[in-house]
Parts: C-alpha cells; structure tokens; sequence
C-alpha cells in the first residue's frame, strides 16, 4: 500500500513543486504595477509644473545661477486643491509633494480629511508612512493565512538594489536642474495587516529646473488578489488530486496488493499443509483480469503438483509391483532348487532364475530411463529436426541389419521441399528412440517377409509421422491402455519377460513433453477387416535450418 500510493504521489508532487515557483509572474504584475504608478505620477508631475508655480519672491533681481532654490517654486495654495483634484479619481493612492529642501507642501490624505463631506465614508487609511513589517495580521483569514504560509508572503519585494525613494523628512535631495536620471526605484514593502504597499518618486519640473518632487503610493490589493486566487487554486487543485492519488491507492490497495497478498497466503498454505485443504480463494479464481490469471495459474500449478505427486506414487506401486513378480519367481525357485535332487529339474530352475535376473535387469533398467525422463527433457531445449534424413537413415540402419524374413522398410514422404523441409521441433536423440522402439514393435508384429511404412508430411501447424505394420492389429478396448505403464502386449511366439512394458509409455511421455501427441490405431481393407497397426505422432513444425548431424547418431 505504501509502495502503490507513493508512486502515485510522486508525479503530484513534482508537478506541485513546479506551480509553487510563481516568482516570475509576481514580478511581471509588480513591474506592470510600478510603471502604471510612474506614468500616474509624471502626469501629476507635469500638472503640478505647469499649474502649481510661481516666481520665487527671493528671485526678483538676481540671476538664476545665483540663486540656490531657483526662480521658481511651488505655490501651496494652488498645489493643495490641484493635487486633491488629481488624486481624486484614485481612492487606493496618496500622494505627497515635497519641495527641493525636503519639506512637506501637501498631502492628498489630509486634504481629503479636511475636504470630506459630512456623511461621506471615509477615505482608505494612510499608507505613506506605514512601515514595513512582513507578519501577517490576526485579521487575515486562516486559509489566506495557509496559503501564504505554503507559498511564502512575498516578504522580499524589491526589484533590484537600488536605494528606496525618499520619505518625508529625507533632506537629501539635491535642488538645480534635473538629474541626468531622474527615475528612482520604487520602495515596496508589506504592512503590518499584510498589505502590499508601492511608493514611487518623481521630480517637479517647471522650465528645466526642479521645483519638488511628488510621492505617489498605491495598495497593490490588486496583485495580491491575482496571486492569492492563482495560489489558491493551485493549492486546491492539488489538494483534490492528492484526495484522488489516495483514494486510487487505497482502490488500488484492495484490488492489487491485497489479492497478491492472499495468494501469497495461499501458497504458503499450500506449502506448509500436508494435506490439500490449502486452495486459492474462489474469489480470486472467478476474476476476469491479471489477479485472476495469477490465482488460476497458482491453483492449476498445486494441481499439477499433486497430479505428479499422484503419479509418482501410482508409479511407485507399480513397479514395487512388477519387480516384486520377477523376486518371487526367483525366491520360489531357489526354495524349491534346496528340496530337489533332480540334476534336470535343478539345471531347468536355474534357466528359470537366470532368466528373471535378465528381465530384473531390463526392468530396473527401463525404469531408470523412466524416471529420469522428465528432468533430462526440462533441461534439455528443443531444436529444429530435419524429419526426412532421421527416417531414411532410421530405414537404412534395418535394411542394412534386417535378419531373414524380418519385414522390409517402405519410406513415403510427402510436402518436403528444399525450400519448405520438414522440420520439426524436438529433441533429436529422444525422438530417434521413440521411433525405434515404434520400429521395433511393428518388426514384432509382422508376418515373415511382411512391410512396415514409414511415412511422414505436414498437417497444418504440425508434421505427421506414422509407423504401419501388418500384424494383427490392436483390440479396440486396448487403443488406449497400451500406452500405460507395464501394460504389454507380445506375440505368443514371443518368451514372457523380454520386454517391460515400459517403452510405450515412455514413447508417449516423450512426445508429450515436446509438445505433440502420439496415439494408435488400426488399419482395415474395405471389408472393415483388421489389416495392421498405425501409430500416429505429431509434432510442431518448425523453420529455420536443423542444426548439423552428429557422427554418433546412428550408433
């Protein structure tokens, strides 16, 4: 659970921690801010210098440059109305006009005092001399409150490092003609009931000199309210996406993790009972997605687990059971050799003994092979074989070998190009000895001087190879219980005890651990007559090139 919801955290909140930098936007408002302010305060400036001054009384028959203070000064009287005039349309901004020596000629907030109409409300608080101090109020509201605490509150407001603009009683402005740069950066700061405040100074000019300079400050309510509702939205957006991670977690929590943890459970029942009461839940087993192919997959694995455990204690008792028939032969005639005196019937016992040593022998011997089987095929991989070559030699090695009057060999192959050779995908020594020992049993079965057939060709997706004799055939009701273990079925010209029983049921366990089937069946004329047996193995073709023959094959 905790894995599952931190990965589905981890995107929200990288992509929270990009949205929280919002320094760039803040800045853009603030210089749009600043330069609207400006621009107000040069018009105010330029009306001030056209329509506040007179000559200066000190001035009358001196030269300009040999007066300090200039020719011309502001007149109070006619600055105090004009700047109420001019403030009046802005109610979030104050102006003050200071004369070149620093002291105050008007004010627009306590010209709006002493100009207020009886019953009007009453002006925006002063802001002019309000210092800075970043601590937000008890006033503001607790989610304002959080989001500033999340994003920062601006505390650093400054747009470069240049000194504020002089305040009131700031004696260190210089009169004469104007400054080469007369534009001095903006002082913003926070107030104590965290109110974003802007102050910006410009010169007076009337006829190239200086005659004052006005302080123009503004709230920048307009800003903080951009940034609090982008902030907020933000903020809420991310809340909601992490309500939603979280519940997706849980959701997923129940779906995933937990269904993986009681198939965990369930496999360590498994494991650690004894018995087979430890099974996947059916709820498990009745979903339709990849949990549900898991929890199938668990439950058909136990099955087959304790179907092979099944089969190998059956295998078990049955050759406990068939070398327990050669031991008792051998034991009864050993008894009986101890009470005789009979030199033939003891030299006719002792043919008997030797000759259930030899099927003991045979016996154990198929067995060994058989139960090796499975792992030898698991480890072994299957590879392309050329179908054709294998069954020519296989014919060639009886020819050249066939005794009198055992039957001959007939190859037919079918749908074996150069371009599109029969291929299939096996294991090249196994499959030689499932062939052989289908070979073997047909040359059992023939008549003297009678014919097996070889034949091989494509069906489909597979390669069809049969062996046909023209014995006696197979009883129906034995088609398939020939391939059980220990099950034989021999001619009677045949002496019991020369085969185990085993090499059929080996064949099939081959061909079915590559993949293929292997089955049996019999052979009529028109008539419906029994003419011979047919055993069928198929096998997945393959393509590509077979890999190169071994000297040693067809030893």
């Amino acid at each position: 659970m905790r894995r599952i919801l931190l990965v589905n955290m981890l995107p929200l909140v990288v992509f929270g921690l990009t949205l929280l930098f919002l320094s760039q936007f803040r800045n853009s408002l603030l210089i749009a801010e600043v330069s609207a302010l400006r621009e107000q305060a040069r018009i105010y400036a330029g009306a001030l210098g056209q329509s506040a001054v007179t000559l200066n009384p000190a001035a009358r028959g001196l030269r300009r440059d040999r007066l300090p203070g200039g020719t011309h000064m502001l007149e109070p009287n006619l600055a105090r109305p004009l700047l109420l005039r001019l403030t009046e349309p802005s109610p979030t901004a104050d102006a003050r006009i200071f004369s070149p020596d620093g002291t105050l000629i008007a004010d627009s907030h306590q010209e709006k005092l002493a100009h207020r109409r009886p019953g009007s409300p009453p002006p925006s608080p002063d802001m002019q001399d309000v210092p800075a101090d970043g601590t937000p109020s008890s006033h503001d509201g607790l989610f304002r409150r959080l989001v500033d605490a999340l994003f920062g509150n601006d505390e650093d407001m400054r747009l470069d490092d240049r000194p504020p603009p002089p305040l009131p009683g700031d004696r260190s402005l210089k009169v004469g003609p104007p400054r080469e740069d007369p534009e001095t950066p903006p002082y913003i700061r926070r107030t104590a009931n965290h109110k974003l405040v802007i102050t910006v100074a410009e010169p007076i000019v009337h006829d190239g000199q200086t005659v004052g300079i006005i302080q123009l400050t503004r709230t920048g309510e307009m800003i903080d309210t951009s940034l609090f509702k982008i902030r907020s939205s933000i903020l809420s957006l991310f809340l909601l996406a992490m309500a939603i991670m979280v519940l997706l977690s849980w959701y997923l929590s129940l779906t995933i993790a937990r269904p993986l943890l009681r198939l965990a459970t369930s496999a360590h029942v498994m494991r650690e009972n004894s018995g087979r009461t430890g099974t996947v839940p059916s709820a498990l087993l009745g979903r339709s997605d990849e949990i549900g192919d898991v929890a199938r997959a668990l439950q058909d694995s136990a099955q087959a687990l304790w179907t092979r455990m099944d089969a190998i204690e059956r295998f078990a008792a049955d050759v406990a059971h068939e070398i327990k028939n050669p031991l008792s032969s051998i034991r009864s005639a050993i008894e009986t050799i101890l009470r005789i005196d009979d030199p033939d019937r003891q030299r006719r016992l002792l043919t008997i003994i030797g000759e259930d040593v030899r099927r003991l022998d045979r016996l154990i011997t198929d067995i060994s092979d058989a139960s090796r089987l499975d792992a030898e095929l698991s480890r072994v991989r299957a590879q392309p074989v050329a179908v054709v070559p294998l069954l020519s030699l296989l014919a060639e090695i009886h020819q050249s070998t066939r005794k009198p009057h055992q039957p001959d060999i007939d190859l037919a192959i079918s749908d074996d190009t150069p371009e599109a050779p029969l291929l299939v995908l096996a294991v090249e020594d196994r499959l030689v000895q499932v062939i052989r020992n289908l070979i073997g049993n047909a040359i059992s079965f023939s008549p003297p001087d009678g014919h097996i057939y070889l034949e091989a060709h494509a069906a489909g997706g597979m390669v069809e190879i049969s062996v046909t004799d023209e014995g006696p055939g197979i009883p129906e009701s034995k088609l398939d219980s020939i391939f059980d273990r220990f099950y034989s079925e021999r001619p009677k010209a045949e002496n019991f005890g020369q085969h185990s029983g085993l090499g059929l049921s080996i064949s099939r366990q081959i061909i079915q651990a590559l993949r293929g089937t292997i089955r049996a069946e019999n052979r009529t004329d028109r008539e419906g007559r029994v003419i011979g047996a047919r055993f069928i193995i198929r096998l997945p073709r393959a393509t590509g090139t077979p890999p190169a023959r071994r000297e040693d094959d067809a030893d």
